[in-house]
């Protein structure tokens, strides 16, 4: 992600100003997540606007809000259900497991590991570039990239970590976490692509 010199006489670099600009992305995205089915759309236009910065676009809640009025198509709120049902289905599953039933213990791991995988998936299928006009082909792509770029998906699981426990430390946290979040996502999508475009040199 490209960044300009520091001007004369400019207190903070433009670093500093995009780490701003992440913040109150992270506000705005926070908002457009709690109807819940609208999470993914919402991650997925911060990731994007994240990635705009390449090109010198702005990182700001008034681009988030440009493209996120054309994100709650059928598809969207289709990845958003999906993705509901997926975390209310693993809560089951875990709530099943710790009600002491025989095998409850290698149940409870197995479901654990399966959640942690389609979670990374999930995530890295949010700032796939194509996830702003087809979800599946995100999802195939995000998926090939989690088996081949382990090292990216652990960087994943990391990014989640880091959100989840500043957000449980200090609540009103939680409504800034998801720009952070979005642009470690776009980070480590970069990050890839990157890495596979020079092996193809």
């Amino acid at each position: 992600m490209s960044a300009r010199a520091r001007e004369t006489g400019e207190i903070f670099g433009p670093r500093m100003t995009l780490f701003a600009d992440v913040l109150a992305l992270g506000v705005v995205t926070a908002l457009a997540c709690l109807p819940l089915i609208t999470a993914p759309a919402a991650l997925s236009t911060a990731c994007a606007v994240v990635r705009g910065t390449e090109d010198d676009q702005p990182a700001t809640a008034k681009r988030y809000l440009v493209l996120l009025r054309d994100r709650f198509r059928p598809g969207d709120l289709a990845a958003g259900l999906a993705a509901v049902i997926g975390v209310l289905l693993l809560a089951a599953d875990l709530a099943l497991a710790g009600a002491g039933l025989p095998g409850a213990r290698a149940f409870a791991v197995t479901a654990a590991a399966i959640g942690a995988c389609a979670v990374i998936v999930a995530l890295r299928a949010c700032a796939h570039p194509a996830s702003l006009t087809d979800w599946r082909a995100a999802v195939r792509g995000a998926g090939g990239a989690s088996a081949r770029d382990v090292g990216g998906s652990v960087l994943v699981l990391l990014a989640l970590a880091a959100a989840v426990l500043c957000a449980w430390m200090m609540l009103p946290l939680a409504f800034l976490v998801p720009g952070p979040l979005a642009m470690a996502l776009t980070a480590v999508d970069v990050r890839k692509r990157r890495v596979a475009l020079s092996s193809t040199c």
